[in-house]
């Protein structure tokens, strides 16, 4: 097998000035897929970020974050039905309190993220060219859900 080198560009550093906090509130359709790509840049323009990092939690334990490709829903489609696959509804799950797919949510979050953190630079985050930050709901029925975000760095 032949060697490979890898490279890196050179460091930068700032002197961390700032931690910014605040709250999105998200209304899903229910199970799926929502952007929040736009909510997140939006952010990072009011709070002036220049470099750092940004975070986003979900509070919730039936819902999660991922960062997938944004250019073909398919993917979204192939990737809901993949957690279906992986945690059915009905399949005699002792916790059902809220309905049937009540603890199938629960197992799809645990299978995902209920955090993410992306570095930022220049006041833009440096995700992939096909990459967006989203929520995915694991509940059939719609919700409102909370996302923090954090930006901690230069402004």
């Amino acid at each position: 097998m032949a060697a490979t080198s890898t490279s890196r560009g050179a460091p930068s550093a700032v002197t961390v000035s700032t931690v910014v906090t605040a709250t999105l509130t998200v209304p899903t359709p229910g199970r799926g897929f929502t952007d929040l790509t736009r909510d997140v840049e939006a952010f990072l323009r009011e709070v002036a970020a220049r470099e750092g990092v940004v975070t986003a939690f979900i509070r919730h334990t039936s819902a999660s974050l991922t960062i997938q490709e944004n250019a073909d829903p398919t993917v979204l489609r192939d990737l809901t039905t993949a957690l279906a696959r992986l945690a059915p509804e009905n399949a005699g799950w002792v916790h059902d309190t809220e309905g049937p797919d009540d603890m199938p949510a629960h197992i799809k979050t645990m299978l995902s993220a209920v955090s993410l953190q992306v570095p930022v630079q220049h006041g833009r985050m440096l995700l992939g060219t096909w990459q967006a930050i989203y929520l995915i709901e694991h509940r059939a029925r719609p919700h409102r859900r909370e996302v923090v975000l954090q930006f901690i760095g230069a402004t």
